[in-house]
């Protein structure tokens, strides 16, 4: 792949901005569970009157707040990763190292594809029907928010991805 430059990275500003405020809701996300836990916590024991719908929210928001998170991770470098090859190949043969990096990210917005791929046409039927969790009568929450968030985030991190191997091949004199 050519070496690009500084100025073609220009446009990915607006691709870390859209990952930042995913990031940022996943942790806005996080801070309700916090709240809404406790105050069931405190229900319980206080009332003994448990919140309805507590185990339906968690499990929903849980898988939001993954793919609203990981393409923040992934920008970051925080992403879970083994780097012992990589790090010894760096060393001895940047280029094949700078190639097998390029390769893992390739398949990494691959597989991210793939999940998109099976993921639409559940959104799409969870949209049309409709579709809840939780019990009529007690607690219902529509699945398609958290569906079109899998989308979201998981549409970014496929170009973090390819981000990546953009900014793989650019000057390192300049931050972006």
């Amino acid at each position: 792949m050519p070496d690009v430059t500084q100025s073609d990275l220009r446009p990915l500003r607006w691709l870390d901005q859209l990952t930042q405020v995913a990031n940022v809701g996943g942790s806005l996300l996080i801070v309700g569970l916090v709240v809404l836990i406790g105050m069931d916590v405190f229900a319980r024991n206080a009332f003994n009157a448990p919140i309805s719908g507590v185990p339906e929210m968690v499990t929903l928001s849980i898988v939001a707040i993954v793919f609203l998170q990981a393409p923040q991770a992934l920008k970051a470098g925080r992403m879970t990763r083994s780097d012992a090859l990589l790090g010894a190949l760096t060393k001895g043969a940047p280029r094949i190292a700078r190639g097998l990096e390029t390769l893992f990210d390739l398949l990494g917005a691959l597989v991210i594809g793939v999940i998109l791929y099976a993921t639409w046409p559940i959104f799409a039927r969870a949209w049309t029907r409709g579709e809840f969790i939780g019990a009529a009568g007690d607690f219902t929450a529509p699945v398609w928010p958290v569906k079109a968030m899998i989308l979201l985030g998981g549409t970014l991190l496929a170009l973090q991805f390819l981000a990546r191997i953009l900014r793989r091949h650019a000057p390192q004199d300049d931050a972006t």
